[in-house]
């Protein structure tokens, strides 16, 4: 039996130039779920819309996705979603994690392919996907950390 955790959970930041995909942990500590992603045009308004949702869902951690290239390295896109976490940093009391995003993309796009999604039908839901690939990785991650 799965015993139910306190009302703390995470929630998954996946930064874009044109959305930001979102993603919150289940009540039970288990599983990552998609939402709506929100307009990366309008950081400021972005900001202010994870903030409505900490307070909304008890979130007590924000997980943003670092694009780092296969080798480790940072590029523009990492400097963007570093931003963007220290933007939510300063404005949440939560801890924000920086989490390595490589592939998360392509494996969300493997996934939807695999549930019969074609490509072009996956522009508004893609975003989200990714956002709770690299959430359940992080999840899954802690939940190793604290089985040792």
């Amino acid at each position: 039996m799965v015993k139910a955790r306190g009302k703390e959970r995470a929630l998954g930041v996946d930064v874009g130039d044109r959305r930001i995909g979102i993603a919150v942990e289940d009540e039970l500590g288990l599983m990552a779920h998609a939402r709506d992603p929100l307009d990366a045009r309008d950081r400021k308004r972005a900001v202010r819309e994870v903030l409505a949702m900490v307070e909304d869902d008890a979130i007590t951690d924000l997980v943003v996705g670092l694009p780092l290239d296969m080798r480790g390295h940072e590029g523009d896109a990492a400097k963007k979603a570093r931003a963007f976490a220290q933007a939510l940093a300063d404005a949440t009391p939560c801890t924000v994690h920086l989490f390595d995003e490589r592939l998360t993309t392509v494996e969300a796009h493997r996934r939807l392919r695999e549930a019969g999604k074609k490509q072009k039908d996956t522009r508004g839901i893609i975003d989200g996907v990714a956002a709770a690939t690299l959430l359940q990785a992080w999840l899954d991650g802690r939940r190793g950390a604290r089985e040792r």
